[in-house]
């Protein structure tokens, strides 16, 4: 009892010494937008003030003496509340502050870069959209946008070797399922091999702010099953604006080990055969040695920085934005990796482990954004706009490993077994570049009719050149690894060039039509677009034998110590000098898009109804550049897709929707699919697929939305996908042979709920979202199966079954949950973020039930903010605190594994992969002018 009553008088104590008060909200005046961070004082005693809390709520101590309350805030005009016979809250509506300028264009400017503005174009949106703001992107712990898009309800992200996003999956769906757009556009990827967009070249900090939409409308280019990703970049502001920030930051992974690295200026970015022709021999002098030269040390600091000025100029009229991010990083990964195979002895159909490999990765990323908006306004109806970025990513990896080969002599107790080393130096260079002039007029009266149009140059460049690998060997004697000889191999180095590039050519075109009536709204729009995209490809590949005319009869058995001590010293011979530029992967790709849609959208006092078709014809094609014979070295399809949609949002109540959807999508093959490619494995060959065909999906949606505040949102929705031919790898009979190819497999379903949470109390916030994703495919596997009618070497016969399994890529359970505190009075920020994500299905295996799984992650992050006065901002964040490892498994135990070194049971299965990335930290100052 005495315990309960010291816990009432603590807790009532404070509040009768504190005396009477008063309570309220402050919001926009003409947006009703809740104002955080609103000075409030008493004009009979100014000392004694509070500042508006994240819901705009207040709580200010009053006396008999005070009566009048002054808000201040900067962009709004000062305000006095008297308070006198107050009776309730107060409620505090600010204006925005004018300036009256002789000869001034005056136009509407909507903050859409702010939470209120992100939670109003939710609540608006013509279909199922997510939004995250610049204000969330700056305080979050992210610093790419593939970090930002994990915290979406529906959205996973599909790391990098350093523990990086870099691609996103949306509702289950893989990569290959969506599309990205910089401010509505679509724009082609560096990737090598596919369409889709790694996130993690674009600097967060550029954007505005960033759209996930999740059901497509009739004006939107029909290519997404999962949705779309719209990076809106940075706008001009009404007023001028100069930002700057400056940061440094440390990877906790090099604290305990060193970072290696290489001469990436040896790099030629040619080959032989591109500097001097196809009929040159190359010989082992031209290729530097440099480039294999390994070097460790400590790793350097990190370093970003960033600048931005927006302005509007000549009455208004002309709006600028320019901005421009550098980050240089150091980052990697401690690996355990095992390599393996499916029982081929027996019938039992178990993993046998072949291979165990200790790697570590080091890498040093830069990033390079520069983004140039310009608009100018001849009138209120007429606009201009011109856009140009270049985003540029340099990843400089290498990576370190130590093969131990368990299924030879392995006895790891006495020794007796084989040791492989192997260092691969990859650098990888990605270019995106995005040039848009788009116009917006409007005519007749009253506006009723808008036109926009847009022409586009896009480029997206890869290049991997000089990609080296040594290989040397061991064989050991000594448990204690006391008598271990490094020699080298044949084929004891290979050097690869690779780059590709695309380039892409688009009109759009759009008019709408506005019918007013007392009773509703209609606006009937139509347009079209036209992309014009060639792909070139080129692949070349070097191998070596190691080669010392001193010693010809000891070229295998170059002896660590003896005969050389860095690779840069090993002497080799070119085995193949004109390389392999007769590769399948040397071609030509093109792909021809025209699109039209017709879409009317009919708003009654609180139900709008969006029906609308699109059509796009696509005319697909690739030319091998050097022919071989057996294969198709040129294919061309084209087929058209009518793509209906159908969207109803019904508004019951304010500040509640109820949303349907129907849309109907496609998916099509990456060129490096449909090209018919063979990459020899151990045990099966890898085989492109000229025959794929697109896929065709038929997508439901149910959402309700409910925003209790102009920045809090609860939201709960259903999604259902039927896919039909959708693209999965599998095995692929074709004549006399069975490849792993890109196959279409019969039709799948994707289906799930999301719920999303965001709600504010005073100096505190939280913003949670849960998705559970469910999906089915059935697919072929080869399965392993005892004959007994046959002689007992000949018994164990392979055969073809099908397998049904979730769509790769695929999570049941994703969690998001960030903690949120401000207290704008004293400058503080701080934001604690956890990001999960349950076992997913992460690579296909040819083999019946011997898929890899990623298990589950959680990623936890923290960034702290503390502003001072004249726009000095101290910041810190923190990625990965609790270092969790990303583990790959089989679902399946073999008995016999339970002997290898590091084996461990995992999930009920079988741990074949294991990283560690190491803590991230980053302290740095932001100012704005």
């Amino acid at each position: 009892m005495k315990h309960i009553l010291f816990i009432i008088s603590a807790l009532l104590i404070p509040q009768l010494l504190m005396g009477k008060t008063v309570k309220g909200t402050i919001s926009d005046f003409e947006t009703g937008e809740e104002l955080s961070g609103v000075t409030l004082v008493w004009k009979e005693n100014p000392a004694r003030g509070v500042v508006s809390g994240l819901d705009g709520s207040f709580t200010i101590e009053t006396s008999e003496n005070y009566n009048t309350l002054i808000c201040r805030y900067l962009g709004y005009q000062t305000a006095e509340y008297s308070v006198s016979g107050l009776n309730g809250e107060l409620i505090v509506l600010l204006k925005p502050s004018v300036n009256e300028i002789n000869e001034v264009v005056v136009y509407s400017y909507a903050a859409n870069n702010s939470e209120n503005g992100a939670r109003n174009i939710e609540k608006l949106s013509n279909s199922v959209m997510n939004v995250v703001s610049a204000k969330a992107i700056e305080l979050s712990p992210d610093i790419t946008v593939a970090n930002v898009i994990q915290r979406v309800s529906g959205v996973t992200v599909e790391r990098n070797s350093s523990g990086d996003g870099q691609y996103a999956i949306l509702r289950g769906m893989d990569k290959r399922y969506n599309y990205t757009l910089v401010n509505g556009i679509k724009i082609p990827s560096p990737d090598n091999k596919n369409r889709f967009v790694p996130l993690d070249i674009f600097p967060s900090e550029l954007l505005d702010r960033l759209e996930v939409t999740k059901a497509l409308t009739a004006d939107m280019e029909g290519d997404a099953v999962g949705g779309t990703i719209n990076l809106v970049m940075k706008d001009a502001p009404q007023n001028r604006q100069i930002t700057a920030n400056l940061s440094t930051g440390y990877n906790a992974l090099f604290f305990d080990r060193d970072f290696y690295s290489y001469d990436t200026k040896a790099i030629a970015k040619q080959s032989p055969y591109e500097i001097y022709g196809e009929k040159y021999p190359a010989k082992a002098r031209d290729f530097n040695e440099k480039v294999i030269k390994l070097k460790s040390g400590n790793a350097p600091a990190n370093l970003f920085g960033g600048f931005s000025y927006g302005d509007r100029l000549l009455g208004n009229r002309l709006g600028i934005m320019l901005a421009g991010s550098f980050q240089n990083s150091y980052r990697g990964s401690n690996s355990l990796y095992f390599s393996n195979k499916n029982a081929t002895s027996d019938a039992s159909n178990l993993p046998v482990l072949t291979n165990k490999n200790d790697r570590t990765y080091s890498e040093r990323q830069t990033r390079y954004g520069l983004h140039a908006k310009f608009d100018y306004r001849f009138s209120p109806l007429h606009k201009l706009q011109w856009y140009n970025a270049y985003m540029d990513f340099t990843n400089a990896q290498v990576r370190d490993n130590i093969k131990t080969e368990l299924n030879i002599g392995y006895d790891p107790e006495h020794g007796d077994y084989n040791l492989g080393f192997d260092t691969r130096f990859r650098l990888t260079h990605q270019q995106i570049i995005n040039s848009t002039l788009k116009g917006t007029h409007y005519f007749l009266p009253n506006e009723a009719l808008k036109m926009d149009w847009a022409a586009v140059y896009s480029k997206a460049f890869n290049e991997i050149p000089d990609n080296s690998s040594v290989y040397t060997s061991a064989r050991v004697k000594d448990w204690k690894m006391n008598s271990v000889s490094v020699v080298t191999t044949p084929y004891g180095a290979e050097r690869r060039w690779e780059h590709n590039d695309d380039k892409d050519l688009a009109g759009y075109y759009n008019a709408n039509y506005t019918l007013l009536s007392d009773e509703m709204k209609m606006d009937f729009s139509a347009g079209g677009m036209y992309r014009d995209k060639q792909r070139t490809n080129f692949y070349n590949d070097y191998l070596f034998l190691p080669y010392d005319e001193d010693k010809p009869a000891m070229n295998n058995n170059l002896i660590k110590g003896t005969d050389w001590n860095d690779y840069s010293e090993i002497k080799f011979q070119v085995h193949n000098p004109h390389g392999s530029t007769g590769n399948q992967l040397n071609y030509d790709a093109s792909e021809k898009i025209a699109a039209a849609y017709g879409q009317a959208k009919v708003q009654l006092s609180n139900l709008q109804v969006i029906l609308g078709l699109r059509i796009e014809n696509t005319n697909q094609g690739y030319h091998l550049k050097h022919a071989i014979e057996g294969v198709k070295n040129e294919d061309n399809q084209q087929y058209t897709d009518y793509l209906p949609s159908l969207h109803f949002k019904y508004s019951p109540w304010k500040n509640n929707n109820f949303r349907a959807s129907y849309y109907k999508s496609l998916n099509r093959p990456g060129f490096f699919e449909i090209v018919p490619y063979q990459i020899l494995n151990e045990d099966y060959t890898e085989r492109g697929n000229p025959e794929l065909k697109h896929t065709i999906a038929h997508n439901v949606d149910f959402r309700y939305e409910y925003f209790p505040r102009p920045s809090e949102q609860i939201m709960a929705g259903l999604f259902y996908k039927r896919l039909q031919n959708p693209i999965e790898y599998g095995i692929k009979a074709e004549g006399q042979g069975t490849f792993y190819s890109p196959t279409n497999f019969g039709d799948a379903d994707n289906y799930g709920m999301e719920i999303d949470l965001m709600k504010y109390f005073h100096s505190f916030g939280v913003k949670a979202n849960y998705t559970f994703t469910q999906s089915q495919i059935t697919t072929v596997k080869l399965f392993n199966y005892d004959n007994p009618d046959l002689n007992s070497s000949e018994r164990i016969l392979v055969k073809n079954v099908e397998q049904t399994r979730p769509l790769n890529g695929q999570a049941k359970h994703v969690v998001n949950l960030s903690l949120l505190y401000k207290d704008t009075k004293n400058g503080w920020d701080g934001q604690l973020a956890f990001a999960y994500t349950g076992d997913r299905l992460y690579a296909v295996s040819l083999y019946l039930d011997n898929d890899i799984w990623q298990g589950g992650y959680l990623q936890t992050d923290i960034s702290m903010e503390k502003k001072f006065k004249m726009g000095l901002t101290v910041f810190v964040k923190a990625t990965n605190l609790l270092d969790t490892p990303m583990a790959l498994y089989l679902k399946k135990q073999n008995p016999a594994n339970e002997q290898v070194e590091g084996y461990e049971n995992y999930n009920n299965g079988t741990l074949v992969r294991r990283d560690y990335y190491g803590q991230n930290i980053q302290l740095g100052v932001r100012y704005r002018f």
